[in-house]
């Protein structure tokens, strides 16, 4: 957390939360959500400032109900999150980076979900992988210790026997399934933070 954010909240600790304002797109992407927007349901505007997207990635936060927020001064922005509090993204040099610029490190578990999404845990970092990216991911999936191809990973997915892994930096992950709605309750997490 920056140190401006430290002074802010202690010199302003009782500023009240924000809610709806602020939401994280499946790729990654932060979006500004004015009550138009809010009222519509509408994702809002993305946010391209290179040194406010800095600043929120710098004072992300959860609270202890697994609200993510973003710590602005005194001030807590609670995010409505797509996907996860974490949109990961496939990095020649890194491997697997987050949507705030860290590595995620080595995946310990992998999902699929209903709606074809691709989500890893490492740690406690939960991220789903941004959808441009999954195809490259999906080229590292096997299939009862076979590549996998696109066809078999969807007959997995829609039901389908064997055992599929993701095969990562000389690791073979099991890949296990989800609906996207069990998501959350699996990570513990909160996609649409209230009050």
């Amino acid at each position: 957390m920056d140190d401006i954010v430290k002074q802010a909240m202690a010199k302003w600790p009782n500023v009240p939360y924000c809610y709806g304002w602020l939401a994280l797109d499946a790729r990654g992407t932060w979006r500004m959500r004015d009550e138009a927007a809010q009222r519509a349901g509408a994702p809002g505007d993305k946010l391209t400032n290179a040194a406010l997207v800095g600043f929120i990635a710098r004072n992300y936060l959860s609270d202890e109900r697994g609200c993510w927020y973003f710590q602005n001064g005194p001030q807590r922005v609670y995010i409505n999150l797509e996907t996860t509090p974490f949109v990961a993204r496939t990095d020649p040099a890194q491997g697997l980076v987050l949507h705030t610029g860290q590595p995620l490190g080595a995946p310990e578990e992998a999902f699929m979900t209903d709606a074809g999404g691709i989500v890893l845990r490492a740690g406690q970092t939960v991220a789903q992988v941004d959808d441009r990216d999954a195809a490259q991911l999906l080229q590292a999936f096997e299939l009862d210790g076979r590549p996998a191809a696109d066809e078999d990973v969807m007959a997995w997915l829609e039901g389908g026997a064997g055992d599929l892994a993701l095969r990562w930096q000389d690791r073979r992950i099991a890949v296990g399934r989800l609906t996207a709605d069990e998501v959350p309750a699996r990570f513990g997490f909160v996609r649409q933070p209230t009050p």
